[in-house]
């Protein structure tokens, strides 16, 4: 062995990450540590009403003086400890799995999620089984040689506006399904992918000035005025938007010099082996067309369902299912790639087995929370505690300092609640008031609320829409993590900077 190849060796033996389920596994560990240390606490709760797009919402959140320990009958500071095992339904150490994926409703995480990413993934298999998308990635290669760098600054710029118009998230994981394998084919990577769709919808969500679910709501319960602030937002998911655009165009022409460089080079051989561009028909069928039309047309309805009626995981896992039929259906009609009435079936079950593992880290993930006692203000939880007592201490800082402070907790509370709006009702009602004592101003508690909110979404392994979309482009946590921590570190820096600027023109 050659003096570059034991080098090689031994710096991938180095970088080695444990699995996805290891560190979430590592994570509930301490979890369950945590709650023989930390008393739970719990806050009382209330009813705050506020005027969105002219119309009136409602959420219920904390009262952030009404915070207290919980005590037994001599006065003792309660403190739960986790049980190795719970029967009855309980939560104990080894129930987290099973307690995290049954965990929440059809609305959200956990179920919700796990179920949307499953019939994602099932639709998007009977799409790829008629060999559609191949021949679709065909005729586009064709069309752009020579321009096929311009997509990436195009599809970041699009999805960064989703994110910010309508807090795109989840959405992402449909789109990486269909562009990834067409990166991989430009001669980019799925890592490429995965920053022109996901990662790009969490810029503009986390810059947003318009983001109903996230700035609307941290705003109302704050009692700042709804989508108050715009035009410093604009300017800042511009800034944004253009940095994510240069890394992501730097990095794809890199990758496109020497694929061998990218990290997910090995995982990406099952794109390049599905997606044998060389082995199919050149002849973009009738058939093709409809299946490709069909998408479109319904990508659009989602679109409009999301942004005219507010549609969330409930209608667009339909949507998406009714999408996938109707593929298969033209499939079999047009006997596209030889498909019969049980190639649908097949195809569906193959691409949800395909994202089941993203679909089982959901679950996991929402365990760390339920180890924790629950993401419920007026139940009590360690979470409550280390709520309570973040906020006790970003009081005592000076302004800029304060502010700062209030990004870093909003960034690593992110880790246990990924919601926006469920870390907005949780945190604001708590944050707003101190940013008055420490001198900041609640326009600001907000900005560094969205930042470390939306931002985080980037890399924090209990995010559902990032595993998801890590999943559909067979791409590892751990990997995930050795390529964008020198983008985070990017964003974190660009993050502190805008508020400080914030704070100082007194926002």
């Amino acid at each position: 062995m050659g003096i570059k190849e034991k080098k090689e060796k031994k710096e991938n033996k180095a970088w080695k990450v444990p699995h996805t389920f290891v560190i979430v596994f590592g994570v509930v560990v301490l979890a369950a540590i945590l709650t023989y240390l930390v008393p739970v606490g719990q806050f009382e709760t209330e009813e705050v009403t506020y005027s969105q797009g002219g119309e009136e919402s409602s959420r219920t959140v904390l009262i952030p003086d009404s915070f207290s320990i919980v005590t037994d009958n001599e006065g003792n500071q309660v403190r739960e400890g986790t049980k190795l095992f719970e029967a009855g339904g309980e939560a104990g150490f080894l129930n987290y799995v099973f307690e995290g994926l049954v965990s929440g409703d059809k609305w959200g995480s956990a179920v919700g999620v796990v179920a949307f990413i499953l019939i994602i993934g099932g639709a998007f298999g009977i799409i790829l089984r008629t060999k559609a998308i191949e021949q679709g990635i065909l005729s586009v290669i064709d069309k752009t040689k020579g321009k096929e760098i311009l997509i990436i600054p195009i599809m970041f710029f699009l999805f960064s506006l989703g994110g910010a118009v309508f807090g795109m998230g989840e959405e992402a994981i449909a789109f990486a399904i269909i562009l990834v394998p067409l990166m991989v084919a430009l001669g980019y990577d799925a890592i490429t992918g995965v920053m022109i769709t996901y990662v790009a919808t969490q810029v503009g969500f986390a810059t947003s000035w318009m983001n109903p679910f996230s700035v609307a709501i941290a705003q109302g319960v704050s009692d700042v005025p709804v989508l108050s602030g715009a035009p410093f937002r604009i300017a800042m998911w511009a800034v944004f938007t253009l940095i994510g655009i240069v890394f992501t165009w730097r990095y794809a022409a890199r990758i496109k010099k020497d694929p061998k460089k990218s990290l997910s080079y090995d995982t990406d051989s099952y794109f390049r082996k599905q997606s044998d561009l060389q082995d199919l028909d050149a002849k973009f069928t009738l058939g093709h067309s409809l299946v490709i039309l069909t998408l479109i047309v319904g990508l659009g309805w989602i679109i409009w369902g999301v942004i005219e009626n507010a549609y969330y995981i409930p209608e667009i896992a339909s949507q998406f299912f009714t999408i996938g039929l109707v593929s298969g259906l033209i499939a079999v009609v047009f006997k596209l790639n030889n498909m019969k009435v049980d190639d649908i079936a097949e195809g569906f079950v193959e691409g949800a087995k395909d994202l089941l593992p993203a679909a089982l880290i959901v679950g996991m993930a929402k365990g760390i929370v339920i180890i924790l006692g629950g993401d419920s203000p007026d139940a009590p939880s360690v979470l409550n505690t280390m709520l309570f007592g973040a906020g006790q201490v970003i009081g005592d800082f000076p302004e800029t300092l304060s502010a700062w402070f209030m990004y870093a907790f909003q960034s690593v509370f992110n880790f246990f609640v990924v919601s926006g709006s469920g870390q907005a009702a949780l945190t604001m009602p708590l944050m707003a008031p101190l940013a008055d004592i420490a001198g900041v101003s609640r326009q600001v508690a907000v900005l560094a609320f969205q930042l470390g909110d939306g931002l985080t979404n980037i890399f924090v392994p209990t995010s559902a829409a990032l595993l998801g979309t890590l999943g559909a482009a067979r791409v590892d946590w751990g990997t995930w993590a050795r390529f964008i921590w020198k983008f985070m570190l990017l964003m974190i820096v660009m993050a502190s900077v805008f508020i400080v600027i914030a704070t100082l023109i007194n926002f």
